[in-house]
């Protein structure tokens, strides 16, 4: 026989023993040494062990719940005159009709807001457009107390109010003058939004030092993509640690539903606003009685500017600070004791901190021609609201 032919026979009979061997390891591994004792199925992988200190998952829980008995439910009731008939378009027509008897029915209009219990004393602070022109106001809170709320003061120009309520053992959020809120921040948004309770979202902070918005005279608001609806005007933005970091106060909606774009002012000018309140009755601001106006690149062109830096005064109040300064109209605003005017809203916002009877140091162009004036301080009066 020769040795290729006994090699294609050794080749044969090592490729059968392994075929047979892959069937008993495949149907009967137990035959095997080693193997298995039973044809079972294998047994299942043990789950992981609970954490050893028995620690639940992450939770914003104990945030929520430090801070949610502090912010209560505002209902107002105010008192409006319905037209029985179509009024013409004409506004002078229309008021006379009004002021006829029997022309027009009085009926209670209800709405609804938030708002925070900030001092033990029941002082709240919320949103000025939730009880502005309320001739009742009606405060819930969440352990199911209610009362009757009486208004302390109001500034229109930021939209906060203060109210008080008389009630014992009220729950008081923790509220620091001064918080650290940054881009990227969690926080929480608690309100009553559309009536149906007290309500948590959550989200984070997505932008700092919004304005410019149209909202309120003056502006620094956070931006938040937490759920803030109608009925969460005045609740309470809150951080992880359950402690307030602004009070919420308006939403870039166009159907009047979160779009995960609201705003709320910093609990540092709500600290600020509430103590010039409570002091004086009203929230006391720098003025010159004078009205800026932004620098457009036509107008800088017809100043004969180089840029649109700054702001132009559009009207001077006769007898204000600025009159009796020297300042007059069509006059360029170029700084502020020293720093450089961005733009007319940046110099209202500018002056408003300064206190009365200070003096600042304006650096004027007139004409092309550059000059210095010191003016003296004056209160900015109270805003009145159209119509009001």
């Amino acid at each position: 026989m020769s040795i290729k032919r006994l090699w294609l026979i050794f080749a044969q009979t090592v490729t059968a023993c392994l075929g047979v061997l892959f069937l008993v390891a495949t149907l009967r591994p137990h035959w095997l040494p080693g193997g298995s004792q039973s044809a079972g199925p294998a047994p299942a992988v043990s789950a992981p062990a609970a954490h050893p200190d028995g620690a639940a998952p992450f939770s914003y829980a104990a945030a929520v719940a430090r801070a949610a008995p502090s912010v209560v439910n505002i209902y107002t009731t105010k008192h409006v005159d319905v037209p029985l008939l179509t009024l013409p378009a004409d506004p002078q027509l229309e008021r006379f009709l009004r002021g006829l008897p029997g022309f027009t029915r009085r009926e209670a209009a209800t709405s609804l807001g938030s708002g925070v219990i900030v001092r033990a004393d029941g002082t709240i602070l919320t949103n000025y457009h939730v009880i502005e022109a309320a001739d009742a106001i009606e405060v819930r809170l969440r352990d199911g107390r209610q009362s009757a709320a009486k208004l302390i003061g109001a500034d229109p120009e930021s939209d906060l109010a203060v109210l008080k309520i008389d009630l014992p053992d009220l729950p008081v959020i923790t509220f620091d003058p001064t918080p650290s809120v940054q881009v990227g921040d969690v926080v929480l948004a608690i309100g009553n939004p559309f009536g149906v309770g007290q309500t948590t979202t959550q989200g984070i902070v997505s932008a700092v030092g919004r304005n410019r918005l149209g909202l309120n005279t003056y502006e620094d608001f956070i931006q938040t993509d937490a759920a803030i609806n109608p009925g969460n005007s005045g609740g309470a933005l809150i951080d992880a640690r359950g402690e307030l970091v602004g009070i919420n106060t308006a939403i870039y909606s166009e159907t009047g539903g979160s779009l995960g774009i609201g705003f709320a002012i910093p609990a540092a000018a709500a600290h600020h606003i509430l103590d010039e309140i409570l002091e004086h009755g009203r929230v006391r601001r720098g003025w010159l009685g004078l009205e800026p106006q932004d620098i457009t690149p036509d107008l800088a062109q017809a100043f004969g500017l180089q840029d649109t830096h700054g702001a132009i005064v559009a009207r001077i109040l006769p007898g204000g600070p600025a009159a009796r300064a020297g300042i007059r109209v069509g006059d360029v605003i170029r700084s502020l004791d020293g720093q450089p005017v961005e733009d007319a809203y940046d110099l209202v916002n500018r002056l408003a901190p300064l206190p009365a009877d200070s003096t600042t140091r304006l650096a004027l162009l007139r004409q092309g021609r550059a000059l210095t004036l010191d003016v003296k301080v004056g209160i900015r009066p109270p805003a009145r609201r159209p119509g009001r």
